[in-house]
């Protein structure tokens, strides 16, 4: 894969985006984790969401490592295999009656979530792509959709057919164990939870990119904008505009004066 402080300029050449691109490993043990990371609970002294570790390398430019003992959203480490007992979770009940009608109405959405096995990692390492020094199982990026765009026709350029995504409104970091299974890139509508406590903007979406595809979507990126195709999004101004009835009579005037 390319270094990664060259996707990060490749990254701000073409699609600029407002905050750090972020660098994510699944870690199996806490022997490898950075010695200057930020770990929450020891550090800082609360527990945390795992979109709100993501808002602080992009935000902030740390590298945060996250691990059961920083865990408080229940919800996001659920399906990362941080804890051995989900049944509450699996059942729905931490969707029904706020998300949907019931937790059995939940059950069919946390039924579609994909899974880590427990005890498979022990930690979720993020940093900004610049000061990263691991090798990452997937790259995010948050934009505006236009920003998203781009990077989905670098995905594509090489590849064709198109990317897909699915979104609940929730657990979108999640889609993080989607992208590694896969091993394809996806765009996401960040969810409630991403947006309170990881800070996202209203205008913002996700765009997440597994480590065998960086290369490829980066070559996208740059043919691309070489044909054309850029952000920010070109306008075309070979056209000749028509103005209020006011102000086409001053034209009007000039002309009979002949000064036109």
């Amino acid at each position: 894969m390319t270094d990664l402080r060259e996707v990060e300029t490749m990254l701000n050449t073409y699609v600029r985006p407002l905050t750090f691109p972020v660098a994510v490993k699944m870690l199996t043990s806490e022997d490898e984790i950075p010695e200057k990371a930020r770990r929450p609970f020891q550090q800082m002294k609360k527990k945390i969401a795992i979109c709100q570790g993501i808002g602080m390398a992009r935000k902030l430019g740390w590298t945060v490592a996250m691990g059961k003992e920083d865990m408080q959203c229940s919800l996001g480490a659920a399906p990362f295999g941080f804890f051995k007992n989900i049944d509450y979770f699996n059942e729905g009940n931490l969707a029904g009656g706020m998300f949907t009608a019931s937790k059995e109405v939940g059950k069919k959405e946390e039924d579609l979530i994909d899974r880590f096995d427990f005890g498979r990692y022990s930690h979720i390492l993020a940093a900004p792509l610049s000061r990263a020094a691991f090798e990452p199982d997937v790259l995010i990026m948050y934009g505006n959709p236009a920003q998203v765009m781009r990077l989905i026709q670098g995905a594509l350029y090489n590849e064709g057919g198109a990317i897909h995504s699915s979104a609940m409104g929730r657990l979108g970091c999640a889609a993080i164990i989607t992208v590694m299974k896969t091993d394809a890139c996806r765009y996401l509508v960040p969810g409630n939870g991403d947006r309170i406590f990881g800070m996202t903007q209203d205008h913002e979406m996700t765009f997440m990119i597994p480590a065998s595809k960086v290369d490829t979507v980066m070559d996208g990126l740059v043919k691309t904008h070489k044909a054309g195709i850029r952000y920010p999004i070109t306008s075309f101004f070979n056209f000749q505009a028509a103005f209020p009835p006011s102000y086409q009579e001053q034209m009007k005037v000039w002309e009979e004066e002949g000064e036109l």
